[in-house]
């Protein structure tokens, strides 16, 4: 179907919504009306959004509903105090409690194979003032929906399990957790011998990517490699624009690769042997080629380059890696990512493994250079908006929103996670921020001619809710 400019009364579209997509409807519905959870755990400022006396609690509703627990830590300045709290709060509750040091969330969440569940006390990719955990199950996966939901039913209530003096939790060291993240990604890569610079962001992966890759016979360069909770050498967050220090020192030394991580090595992005950032959006791609996956999960913020080249079907949840996670589970497909970065190989984990996925590229690069396969994909122009409105209005704007979406003359509109709408031409995707009043917009096209006219599209889309 052409684009059409006009918003057209006949609502002709094919409506993929939490009904039409079984796995998305279970999270979209269970989901909603959380205070606590976000995409990716629960986090915030310490001391006003994030307090220990929350972290105390998050630890009574995990030991109340596990029985053994490994808990762990990025190297973020509060990460011993929310631990302390975490751990006190759990054996308060019956459960016994392991503690695995500083490591990566993978490292954390593949250790928790043995156990009930994880805990791992890490803000990700925000700025050092920020801490926060995320909750994981035995197969790697973050805490689901209804899980997430019981853990805020038992800190609303405090009906935390409370065994008296004879039934509280014990503590114990947990010394193998990395030592074993090590082993099964060598045992899954074999070898990669290539040159690699790593920014570890003076985060958790300083102890195991650079060493993980020189076991795997890759001559290595590291920056900011020494856990620092302050992150002194560049922001946690693996954007561009953070990255300059890496790119520099790549062609400088005319390694065949960069890589760089956020802040507890859930995510990993890339830079080619020219310098060239190349985003979460294109590694996705990527790895579903180098894969050969049939099926492959990703957010309704990923590029449409994923339909062009899978040959089976590409899931659509929800933006965060937990519903990747989810729909991984529950669809059995091949692969997941997301456009941030994360990526999941379930036949590994279903957490986001930014180390696991380093090496695989590290290895991939050996075949051929980074920039000619990226490059070998199909490449569609982008564009990225934002529109502020008034946060009392926001009820207002959605029910605007939902109503112009539905009026849209599109081949298929996805409502899983705001409104993807989608044309032969390109497609674009409207969304409420879920944590500022804001509407955001991405448009994807196959031309810059289409690009306009989605952008226009748009543009009158938004235009009409915040009158």
């Amino acid at each position: 179907m052409a684009i059409d400019a006009s918003i057209n009364s006949s609502f002709r579209v094919e409506r993929i919504s939490e009904k039409g997509l079984s796995f998305a409807a279970a999270v979209s519905k269970s989901s909603l009306n959380m205070s606590l959870f976000g995409s990716s755990g629960i986090r915030g400022k310490l001391g006003s959004e994030f307090t220990v006396d929350l972290a105390l609690k998050i630890g009574a509703a995990a030991g109340s509903i596990a029985d053994n627990i490994i808990v762990a830590k990025d190297p973020r300045t509060s990460g011993d105090l929310v631990i302390c709290a975490l751990e006190a709060g759990a054996m308060a509750s019956g459960a016994s409690v392991a503690q695995a040091g500083m490591v990566p969330t993978p490292t954390l969440a593949r250790a928790a194979a043995t156990f009930d569940c994880g805990l791992m006390v890490t803000a990700s990719h925000n700025p050092p003032e920020y801490n926060g955990v995320k909750m994981w199950n035995p197969d790697g996966s973050a805490f689901d929906s209804p899980q997430m939901r019981k853990v805020e039913e038992l800190i609303s209530s405090g009906a935390f399990r409370r065994p008296d003096w004879r039934g509280v939790g014990s503590l114990s060291h947990h010394s193998t957790a990395l030592k074993d993240h090590m082993d099964a990604v060598m045992e899954a890569v074999g070898s990669a011998d290539a040159e690699v610079v790593v920014d570890c962001a003076n985060s958790a992966t300083s102890v195991i990517t650079p060493l993980l890759l020189r076991k795997l016979g890759c001559k290595v360069t590291s920056i900011n490699s020494q856990p620092d909770g302050f992150f002194p050498g560049r922001s946690p967050e693996p954007t561009e624009e953070n990255l300059d220090d890496l790119k520099s020192l790549v062609t400088h030394k005319g390694a065949a690769l960069g890589i760089a991580h956020d802040g507890d090595g859930d995510r990993m992005v890339a830079v080619d042997e020219n310098g060239r950032y190349i985003d979460g959006d294109r590694l996705i791609a990527l790895f579903a080629v180098a894969l050969k996956a049939r099926n492959v999960v990703a957010p309704v913020d990923a590029s449409m380059v994923l339909d062009d080249l899978v040959e089976g079907k590409v899931h659509r949840t929800r933006v965060g890696d937990v519903y990747v996670a989810e729909a991984l589970k529950v669809t059995g497909a091949d692969f997941g990512g997301e456009p941030s970065g994360t990526f999941i190989f379930p036949d590994q984990t279903l957490c986001p493994d930014g180390v696991y996925a380093a090496a695989l590229l590290s290895s991939m690069v050996r075949e051929r250079p980074l920039s000619e396969m990226v490059d070998a994909l199909p490449k569609y122009p982008v564009s990225r908006m934002s529109q502020a409105f008034k946060n009392e209005n926001r009820a207002g704007v959605q029910k605007r929103l939902e109503q112009a979406m539905k009026e849209i003359d599109c081949d298929r509109l996805i409502t899983v996670d705001g409104y993807r709408a989608e044309f032969k031409e390109g497609w674009f995707l409207v969304r409420l921020s879920g944590t500022e009043p804001k509407i955001r917009v991405t448009v994807e096209a196959r031309s810059e001619e289409s690009l306009d006219l989605l952008d226009n599209l748009a543009e009158r889309v938004v235009g009409g809710c915040l009158k």
